[in-house]
C-alpha cells in the first residue's frame, strides 16, 4: 500500500486509536498483494468482502440451538454472528481498538459452523476422525482462504494478516502437541505466512471472541425460557440472575413475563459488556501496551471477564447444558442428525459421483478419485456447507424410498 493510501484509510477510522490498537495503515498485508481502497480501510474491505460470501448467507438456515423449522423467533447461526458483531464493536469501541477489525472477526468466526449446530460439528468431526479431522474454526478459516472462489487472480477472499489471525486464534494461542498437525487450514495458510501461532491474537479478536461468549450465553436463555425448557423462577436461583430479576421485579410490579425477559437479557448483556471493559481496562493499564505487539505477547488474554464474572458465567453454561443442550426435544433431534450426516458423507465418500458436478471436479483436481483422504476433505467441505433444510432434504431425495409418481 503505498503512503497516500495508508494516510487516507487511517483517515477513515471512526474514532481516534489507542496504541496498542491495529491501525489500518500498519497493516501486514494480504497474501496476494493489491491495491488498496481509497475510501474504505482494508479491514473495513475485509468485514464486506465476508458479508458477502455464499457462506454467510448460508448461516440463515443453519442451526445455532433449534433447527429452523421450530420457530420463526428462534436465533439462527446468522441471527447470533449478528449480535457477536454488534457486541464486538461497542468492546472495541470502549477500548479504543479498532471497531472495523473487530466485526470482521466477528463476522467471520462462524462461517465454517456444520448444520445442526454442534451436534452436526460432533457427527462430522466423528466421521473425519481418520482422514484428517473437522475443526469449525478452522473450517472457517478454510472458507476465508480457499473455498469462496470469486476474484480472478486467486482462491478465497485474500483478506489481511490481521483478520486471517482473529479467526484462527481469536480464543487463544495455537498448539500442537507430540504427534499432533496443525488442521488444514491453518496448515496451508501457515506455509504462505508466518500466523505467529504461539502469540495471542489481538485485542480486537479478543473482543470478538468474548462477544460471543456474551451473545450466546444470553440468547440461549432467552430462546430456553421461550421454548419452555426451563423458566424464570429456576434461573432465578442461578447468582448471576438473582439480583438483576428481583429488581426488574421491584421496579416494574406490573411488568408482562415477555417483557420481564426482554429487558432481563438486555440488563444481562449491559451487565456483562461493563464487567469486560472494567476488567479488560485495569488489564491494560497493568500491562501498559505500546504497540499491539504487546498485546500478542502479553502471556493471557486481556480482553476478558473479572474472576467473579467468569465464574457465574461457568455457573450458567452448566445449567445451559443440563437443561437446555441435554433437552429431550434437543435429543430427538441429535438422534435425527446422527443418521442424517453418516448417511450423506458415506454416500458421497463411497462414490464420489453422487455429487453435484462441480463437486465432483473438485474431487478430481486434488486427486481425490484414487486419494481417500484427499476425497474425504472435499465430502467434508460439501456436508458442512450444507444449511440444515438443505441438509435434510438432500437425505430424503437420497434415501427415502418413497417416489412421487404423479
Amino acid at each position: 500500500m503505498s503512503n497516500d493510501s495508508r494516510n487516507l484509510a487511517y483517515n477513515y477510522c471512526a474514532l481516534p486509536l489507542a496504541v496498542y490498537a491495529c491501525r489500518p495503515d500498519m497493516s501486514r498485508g494480504r497474501v496476494m498483494n493489491e491495491e488498496e481502497s481509497k475510501h474504505r480501510t482494508p479491514f473495513q474491505r475485509d468485514r464486506d468482502r465476508i458479508i458477502h460470501t455464499s457462506a454467510f448467507r448460508r448461516l440463515k438456515y443453519k442451526t445455532q440451538v433449534f433447527v429452523y423449522h421450530e420457530g420463526d423467533h428462534y436465533r439462527t447461526r446468522l441471527s447470533h454472528t449478528i449480535e457477536v458483531a454488534q457486541i464486538g464493536r461497542t468492546l472495541a469501541r470502549g477500548l479504543m481498538v479498532n471497531e472495523d477489525l473487530a466485526e470482521a472477526v466477528a463476522l467471520a468466526h462462524d462461517l465454517g459452523h456444520t448444520p445442526f449446530a454442534h451436534m452436526g460439528e460432533d457427527i462430522l468431526k466423528d466421521c473425519m476422525r481418520d482422514l484428517g479431522g473437522f475443526y469449525h474454526n478452522d473450517q472457517s478459516l478454510r472458507i476465508l482462504t480457499t473455498l469462496e472462489q470469486k476474484y480472478p487472480r486467486w482462491v478465497g477472499l485474500n483478506l489481511t494478516w490481521e483478520t486471517l489471525e482473529g479467526v484462527a486464534k481469536h480464543n487463544g494461542p495455537v498448539v500442537v502437541t507430540g504427534k499432533e498437525v496443525l488442521p488444514i487450514a491453518l496448515r496451508e495458510l501457515s506455509q504462505k505466512i508466518d500466523m505467529e501461532l504461539d502469540k495471542y491474537a489481538s485485542a480486537e479478536a479478543q473482543c470478538a471472541a468474548i462477544a460471543d461468549d456474551i451473545a450466546y450465553n444470553n440468547h440461549d436463555v432467552e430462546d430456553g425460557l421461550r421454548a419452555g425448557f426451563f423458566t424464570l423462577d429456576e434461573i432465578e436461583k442461578l447468582e448471576l440472575f438473582r439480583e438483576p430479576l428481583a429488581d426488574i421485579r421491584k421496579n416494574y410490579p406490573d411488568i408482562t413475563p415477555a417483557i420481564l425477559i426482554a429487558e432481563l437479557i438486555r440488563n444481562m448483556i449491559g451487565a456483562m459488556v461493563v464487567d469486560v471493559l472494567d476488567t479488560s481496562v485495569a488489564n491494560l493499564k497493568k500491562l501498559n501496551p505500546q504497540s499491539p505487539a504487546d498485546i500478542a505477547n502479553a502471556g493471557r488474554q486481556i480482553v476478558c471477564f473479572s474472576t467473579e464474572m467468569e465464574q457465574q458465567v461457568n455457573d450458567l453454561r452448566k445449567f445451559l447444558f443440563e437443561r437446555m443442550y441435554r433437552h429431550y426435544s434437543i435429543e430427538r433431534i441429535r438422534l435425527k442428525v446422527e443418521r442424517i450426516i453418516p448417511d450423506l458423507f458415506n454416500a458421497f465418500l463411497t462414490q464420489y459421483r453422487l455429487l453435484p458436478d462441480h463437486w465432483q471436479k473438485r474431487v478430481v483436481d486434488v486427486g481425490g478419485v484414487d486419494d481417500k483422504m484427499a476425497r474425504a476433505r472435499v465430502v467434508c467441505d460439501y456436508v458442512a456447507g450444507m444449511t440444515d433444510r438443505f441438509a435434510i432434504r438432500e437425505h430424503e431425495r437420497m434415501f427415502d424410498l418413497y417416489w412421487d409418481l404423479k
